[in-house]
Parts: C-alpha cells; sequence; structure tokens
C-alpha cells in the first residue's frame, strides 16, 4: 500500500453553526425535540434565527469538526463538503483552512444558501439543533476526488450525510474507492432520530464491510439494535462490525473489537457548558489514535480528552492546541 499524504479525510455536511443560550420554554414555544437535530427548510430557519438571543456564530459540521479535531493533533487532515458561493460560505473556507484542513470541495455557483445549523443550549448544557442543508445537500459522487480518497489512511464518513440522495451516493463511492487503495473505513451514526430513519442501511453497511469502524453513542446503539440493554446491543454491534466505539458521557467509551472489549473512562472536567461537538471530538481522538497505531486503549484516552476539552465553552471546535494538551496529560502523540 503506498504511503498515505492524509492521516484522516473526512466527508460531511459543510455547516456554518448559529449558537444561543436558552431555557426549555424555548424550545417547546418552538416546538423543538430537545437534544435531538431536526432538518428544517429556509423560512423556518430564518424564524429560529429571528426568536433566538444573542448568538456565536463559527464554522461546524460534526464531519467537519472531527477532521479540525483530527488537525488539532497535528495529524494531515482533509475534508470533503459542499458551500455555496456566498459570504457565509467564504467564511466556512477560510475557517477551515485556517485550521490547518486540506479543502478543495468547490463551492455552489447557484442553488441553495450555505447550511446552517441554529443550536439551542439549555442550562445542563444539552444542545438542540435545527439544520437548514442548504448547499450542503449537494454534494455529489462528482465532489469525490478519487485519488485524494485513495491517499488517506482513513476515510471517515458522517451518517447525517444518508439524508440526501446524492451525499449518500458519494459517501459509498468514497468507501469503495478506499477500500481499493487498501485504506480504512469509519462511520460515525451521528444522532439516534437519524438511526430510526435509516436503521437498516446503516446495519447493511456495517454487516456488508463498506465500513470497518463505527462510532456509536448509547442513544444511537440503542436505537440501532432496538434494544434498551446495553450488553445485549454491545454484543451485536461486535458481530456486525470490525471494531465499534461507543461513547457513554460520562462513564467514558467502550471499545468494542472481534478480539475483545476495552472500558475508557471518561476525562474530568471542571463544568459541563455545551455538549456540542463531544461525540465529534471524541472520534477525532480515537482516529489520532488509530493512525498512531496508539492501541484502543489509548486512543479512547485522546478522544475523552478532546471530548473534554469541547464540553467546557460554546462552540463545537477546540480552543486549544489539543496536541500540547495531549502532550501535557502524557498521551502517545
Amino acid at each position: 500500500m503506498a504511503d498515505a499524504k492524509y492521516d484522516v479525510l473526512g466527508i460531511g455536511n459543510a455547516i456554518f453553526d448559529v449558537f444561543a443560550q436558552t431555557d426549555e420554554k424555548f424550545l417547546a414555544d418552538h416546538g423543538m425535540a430537545k437534544g435531538g437535530m431536526a432538518l428544517i427548510d429556509e423560512a423556518r430557519a430564518a424564524s429560529i434565527y429571528r426568536d433566538m438571543g444573542p448568538a456565536t456564530e463559527v464554522s461546524g459540521g460534526s464531519g467537519a469538526n472531527t477532521i479540525v479535531g483530527v488537525a488539532g493533533f497535528g495529524a494531515r487532515a482533509a475534508f470533503i463538503g459542499k458551500v455555496k458561493n456566498d459570504q457565509i460560505g467564504g467564511l466556512y473556507t477560510h475557517d477551515i483552512r485556517a485550521a490547518g484542513v486540506a479543502y478543495e470541495t468547490k463551492a455552489a455557483d447557484a442553488g441553495p444558501a450555505t447550511g446552517c445549523s441554529y443550536i439551542l443550549v439549555t442550562p445542563d448544557g444539552e444542545r438542540t439543533m435545527n439544520t437548514y442543508l442548504g448547499a450542503a445537500q449537494d454534494l455529489t459522487p462528482a465532489d469525490i476526488d478519487e485519488a485524494q480518497i485513495a491517499a488517506s489512511s482513513i476515510v471517515y464518513l458522517e451518517g447525517y450525510l444518508w439524508d440526501p440522495k446524492n451525499a449518500k451516493e458519494a459517501f459509498v463511492k468514497a468507501a469503495t474507492i478506499a477500500h481499493k487503495a487498501g485504506r480504512q473505513v469509519a462511520l460515525t451514526l451521528s444522532d439516534s432520530f437519524c438511526v430510526d430513519r435509516y436503521r437498516d442501511e446503516f446495519l447493511d453497511l456495517m454487516c456488508k464491510g463498506t465500513v470497518d469502524l463505527v462510532f456509536a453513542n448509547e442513544a444511537e446503539l440503542h436505537s440501532l439494535y432496538q434494544t434498551s440493554d446495553f450488553d445485549t446491543a454491545l454484543k451485536q454491534l461486535r458481530a456486525d462490525t470490525k471494531l465499534g466505539v461507543v461513547t457513554r458521557s460520562e462513564k467514558g467509551c467502550v471499545v468494542a473489537a472481534k478480539d475483545g472489549v476495552v472500558a475508557v473512562p471518561a476525562h474530568p472536567i471542571e463544568k459541563l457548558v455545551d455538549t456540542t461537538g463531544a461525540g465529534d471530538l471524541f472520534a477525532a481522538g480515537f482516529l489520532f489514535g488509530l493512525v498512531r497505531n496508539a492501541g484502543h486503549e489509548s486512543a479512547g484516552r485522546l478522544g475523552a480528552l478532546a471530548a473534554a476539552e469541547v464540553i467546557q465553552h460554546i462552540g463545537a471546535r477546540p480552543q486549544v492546541s489539543l496536541k500540547e494538551l495531549a502532550q501535557q496529560k502524557g498521551l502517545p502523540v
């Protein structure tokens, strides 16, 4: 296998995040399911933005957050995701490149505006997302650069991409190219509501070996196997995929491989501020550990460290150098 140009390449929805702190009443008044992600249209986006309080705006998108985290650990990272050639699209492109990520996806000249997610954070740190996919849903197989995919050790796919049909085809194309080049393919299940929509298709991707590694949180795992019993679901996950990683909030994570299960504790925090990006940054640390051959336990610790950093402030991107943080904690970088 040829040497990789990139350690991890992510494919996901390029979304500009708009954060505001709010209360349960606001969610109820606007008919939002707390803790979930709802897809909305442009009119609904405008009305939420009008009603929400002072906002913090930053480039986001689940897969992109992970890839920025990977770069933050000092790895070579790339991202494929679609924006429009508009003001927010320009900001998005600048932000992700400034974070040290190779980003070459051509912006759309026509069609819907750059995607935005309106993220409401309640006092308990829980985030509720309302996402207008916009240009992100126009990612097509033509946006998949074969040479770039083949030159990436791990290709990381975002489950949310399963919503738009063209993006789904782009996702399968990328997985096929990666495997032909002897690379690994990882998938994050993204959201339990997303799993509810595509359970059979996600299981098919796992059982057929289209993906080698699956990231899920507890809610997604229970949704995938339609059981409330964690051990039953975990056993099934081990049967269905080569490697599964399940995050369990303050209980840490479980790494489930064919040859055994490793439990890794959560990294201690001082104060939970905003859970947005916890799973994304956990995946960043874990993937970084994998490409550095650090072993499953160390990879889990790197993931826990990155997740702990991001949940202690508003926003889904790290505010300090993850590489320096890992060095301070004696973790492999």
